[in-house]
C-alpha cells in the first residue's frame, strides 16, 4: 500500500512517502501557492512520485492537512453568509461575551463575525431550555427571509442559529429542509449539528464561521480531487481534522470548521508516537513553521484536548481577541513566530518580531521574490545557521546578500548597532518570546518543562529547539527523523477517528441508568457511522465517553472519563465517586453539599493507527559525516567562529555531535550549542543532552 501524506503551511507544503517497495521515507517540501494551494499539492505529487518512478494510479491513500479554513477566516476570504436567528438575539455575535481581555486598554479590538448585521434575519419561533415548544416555527417564513438575504446580500451559505437548538433540534431541522427544498444552491449549517452545545454565543459563532467557510472550502476539496483524478489517482483522499484524527472528504465539506488546525493537530500526535516509542511520559511537542510557533503538551502518550479555541485574534495576538469556537481541538498554544515572521522596530524603538509574516509570496528578504522586510529565516541565514546552497537539499538557493540588506535598513540602522547583533536580536526575540509562550502553557496546565522533554520539528524548529529548551530548563531535546515535514509524516500516524459532543443538562438524582445508556448509545451509533462510512470495521472500532459534571449553580465543569471496560449501568453508579475524586485532586476539598449536574456529553470514536516505518530512512553508504566547517553566530563569544557541520544522511546509530555544531538534513539544520551534544539512536533519532 502506497500513501501520501500533504501538509500546506504558510510558506511551505510538505510531502511524506511511504509505502511497499520504498525503501524508508521519501520527503518533499517546495513553496505554498497562496493563490490557489492545491497547484503546489498537485506539483508536490507529481515531483515526489516522479523520483520514485511511480504514476499517480498507484497510490493508494492520499491523507491532507491544510491552513485554509483558518486563513479564509483570518484574511476574511469566506463566503457572503447570511444567518437565521431567533427574534430578538440577531445582536448575540455583537454583544459577545461581554469580557475584557486587557482591563485597562482603551484601545480593546475584537474580531468581527464574520457574518455582518445586515446579513441577518430573525425569525418567529422558540424553544425552551427543557426542549418544549414555546412558538412554532413557519417554513415559509423561513424561505422568506432567505430570499431576502439572496436577492438583497447575494449569499452563498445560511447560518441556522435558534436559541436552545442543543435540547431540541427540531426548528433548525425544519429551516434546514426548508432551504434544502426552495435554495438547494445554498450551503446550510445548523448549530444543533456543527457544535450542539449551550451557551448560544460560542455556539453560534462555531456555526456561522461553519457556513462562511463551506462554500469556499467545498469548491477546493472538489478542485482538487477533480484535478487528482484526471491525473490517474484514484485511492482514497482523507482530511485531518483538529482533534488529531482523519476524516473522509465527505465529512470535511460538512463540516470544515473541523479543519482549522488540521496540520498542527498531525505533528502534535507524530510527537506523542514518538514519545511512545522512546518511552518518555511527558514531553512539549515544538513546531515552527514559516508562520507560526506552536507548543503542545503530551502526557502518558497522548496529547492534551479541549473543547474551545480561538481564531483570528485582531489585536496583539491576544487571547480573547478573536472568534471564540466551540469545537475537539488537539490542545496547544500558538504564537505569530516563524520563519516567515518580520522584524522591525516599533514606535518605542524596540525590536519586535511578528505576528506578521512574509508568507511565500513574496516571502523572506533572502528567497529573490520581492521581499523586502527582514524575517527570522534572513536572520539565520546572516547568523550561518543556514546554507544558502544547500535550502532544500539545494533546490533553493538563498540570497545572504539581501538577507544582510534588509535588516540593515529596517533593524540595524534605526537601532544603531550592527547588522551581525541585529540579526543575533532578531534569533534570541523568537526564542524569548516562544519560551513565555510555552511556559505559561505549562504553568496553566500543572506540567513542569524541567522534567520533560521537547521533541522539536517543522522547518525553523530544530534550530530554534536548544536555546528555547534552555529557556524552559528542560534536560533534553529530541530531532526526530524527518522533523522538517513531520506534520506531513503525522497525517499518515493518525487514526480515523470522529467525536461527538452535546450538551444535555440533567441532574444526577433526576437521572436513571435507562435514560443515560440510552444517550450514550445514541451518541455512540452516531460517532461509529462516520467511521463505518470511512470504510473502518466495527471490530476495529475504539470508543471512549467522557462526561463533563459540576455542583449545580456552578459556571465551570470538570471531565471525568468513563471506564472503558464497565458496562454503562456501572458507569452510571460509579458517576458520582468519580466526579468527588476527580473534584477533590483538582480543588483541594471535600465534596459539596450540592446536586452534581451532568452538562456535557462526549464520545469518540477511533479506528486502528497506522504504523509509519520512520525509522528506516536510508542511511548514506560512503563517506565521511562531517561536512567541513562554516562561520557561523556563537553567543557565548558575541562573534561568528568556525563550527562544524555534519550531513545527517551520513550520521549512523551511536554517533555522537559535540556543540557547537550545525546538522544538516534537506528540509531542515539542527543547531547544537556550546555545551550541548548529540546521540544517534537505533531510529536514527538526534537526541541532544542539555547541560544546566
Amino acid at each position: 500500500m502506497i500513501r501520501i501524506g500533504v501538509d500546506i503551511g504558510g510558506t511551505f507544503t510538505d510531502f511524506v512517502l511511504v509505502g511497499d517497495g520504498i525503501h524508508g521515507l521519501v520527503f518533499h517540501k517546495q513553496l505554498t501557492t497562496p493563490s490557489d494551494p492545491s497547484a503546489a499539492v498537485l506539483e508536490g505529487i507529481a515531483a515526489l512520485l516522479a523520483r520514485q518512478g511511480l504514476a499517480p494510479g498507484a497510490v493508494d491513500e492520499i491523507v491532507h492537512g491544510t491552513t485554509l479554513v483558518t486563513n479564509a477566516v483570518i484574511e476574511r476570504r469566506g463566503a457572503r453568509t447570511g444567518m437565521l436567528v431567533t427574534r430578538g438575539f440577531a445582536d448575540t455575535l455583537d454583544i459577545g461575551l461581554e469580557q475584557r481581555y486587557e482591563l485597562f486598554d482603551l484601545r480593546l479590538q475584537f474580531a468581527p463575525p464574520v457574518v455582518g448585521r445586515r446579513q441577518r434575519a430573525e425569525i418567529d419561533e422558540r424553544i425552551r431550555a427543557d426542549g418544549s415548544i414555546e412558538t412554532a416555527i413557519d417554513p415559509e417564513a423561513v424561505c422568506a427571509a432567505v430570499a431576502r438575504l439572496v436577492a438583497e446580500q447575494r449569499i452563498e451559505a445560511v447560518a441556522v442559529c435558534f436559541l436552545h437548538s442543543y435540547a431540541n433540534p427540531a426548528h433548525e431541522d425544519v429551516a434546514r429542509r426548508a432551504i434544502a427544498a426552495r435554495f438547494p444552491e445554498l450551503f446550510v449549517s445548523t448549530s444543533a449539528d456543527v457544535a450542539p452545545h449551550m451557551r448560544e454565543f460560542e455556539r453560534w459563532t462555531t456555526t456561522t464561521v461553519n457556513a462562511y467557510s463551506q462554500p469556499g472550502f467545498h469548491r477546493y476539496l472538489d478542485r482538487l480531487e477533480r484535478r487528482l483524478a484526471d491525473g490517474g489517482f484514484a485511492g482514497r483522499f482523507l482530511m485531518m481534522s483538529s482533534s488529531g484524527g482523519v476524516v473522509t472528504t465527505d465529512t470535511a465539506r460538512r463540516y470544515p470548521v473541523r479543519m482549522l488546525e488540521s496540520g498542527p493537530a498531525a505533528g502534535v500526535l507524530m510527537s506523542a508516537e514518538h514519545g511512545r516509542r522512546l518511552a518518555i511520559d511527558d514531553l512539549l511537542a515544538f513546531d515552527l513553521g514559516g508562520t507560526t510557533a506552536k507548543g503542545s503538551i503530551v502526557r502518558d502518550g497522548r496529547p492534551g484536548k479541549r473543547y474551545a479555541m480561538e481564531v483570528a485574534r485582531c489585536y496583539q495576538h491576544k487571547r480573547g481577541s478573536g472568534l471564540g469556537l466551540k469545537l475537539p481541538v488537539v490542545d496547544m498554544t500558538e504564537i505569530g513566530a516563524g520563519g516567515g515572521s518580520i522584524a522591525a522596530v516599533d514606535e518605542r524603538g524596540l525590536l519586535r518580531v511578528g505576528p506578521h509574516s512574509s508568507g511565500a509570496d513574496p516571502g523572506p528578504a533572502c528567497y529573490g521574490r520581492g521581499g523586502a522586510e527582514p524575517t527570522l529565516t534572513d536572520a539565520n541565514l546572516v547568523l550561518g545557521y543556514l546554507d544558502p546552497g544547500f535550502f532544500l537539499g539545494g533546490a533553493m538557493r538563498l540570497d545572504a546578500g539581501r538577507a544582510q540588506a534588509a535588516i540593515a535598513a529596517r533593524v540595524a540602522g534605526p537601532l544603531g548597532i550592527d547588522t551581525l547583533r541585529a540579526a543575533w536580536g532578531i534569533h534570541e526575540t523568537i526564542n524569548e518570546d516562544i519560551a513565555r509562550a510555552f511556559r505559561m502553557h505549562a504553568v496553566e496546565r500543572s506540567f513542569d518543562t524541567r522534567r520533560a522533554t521537547i521533541v522539536a520539528f517543522g522547518g525553523g524548529g530544530p534550530i530554534h529547539a536548544t536555546a528555547v529548551g534552555r529557556k524552559l530548563a528542560a534536560p533534553r531535546v529530541v530531532f526526530p527523523v524527518g522533523a522538517g515535514v513531520m506534520s506531513a509524516l503525522g497525517l499518515l500516524a493518525s487514526p480515523p477517528s470522529f467525536e461527538v459532543a452535546r450538551s444535555l443538562r440533567v441532574d444526577l438524582d433526576r437521572l436513571d441508568a435507562a435514560r443515560f445508556a440510552a444517550t450514550l448509545r445514541a451518541m455512540t451509533d452516531e460517532a461509529t457511522g462516520f467511521l463505518a462510512r470511512a470504510g473502518v470495521a466495527p471490530p476495529d472500532i475504539v470508543v471512549d465517553r467522557r462526561i463533563d459534571l459540576r455542583y449545580r449553580g456552578q459556571g465551570y465543569e470538570l471531565e471525568i472519563a468513563l471506564p472503558p471496560d464497565r458496562g454503562d449501568g456501572e458507569c452510571f453508579a460509579l458517576l458520582a465517586p468519580l466526579f468527588a475524586a476527580r473534584y477533590r485532586e483538582v480543588f483541594r476539598v471535600d465534596q459539596l453539599d450540592e446536586p452534581i449536574e451532568l452538562v456535557t456529553w462526549k464520545v469518540e470514536a477511533r479506528g486502528p493507527a497506522p504504523r509509519v516505518p520512520h525509522a528506516e530512512l536510508a542511511v548514506a553508504d560512503d563517506g565521511p559525516a562531517r561536512k567541513g566547517t562554516r562561520l557561523a553566530y556563537l553567543p557565548e563569544r558575541g562573534a561568528m567562529g568556525e563550527v562544524a557541520v555534519y550531513d545527517r544522511y551520513r550520521l549512523r546509530a551511536g554517533a555522537r555531535v559535540d556543540g557547537p555544531a550545525l546538522i544538516e538534513e534537506r528540509e531542515s539544520t539542527c543547531l547544537l550549542r556550546a555545551g550541548e551534544h548529540a546521540v544517534v539512536d537505533a531510529e536514527l533519532n538526534l537526541i541532544v543532552t542539555i547541560e544546566r
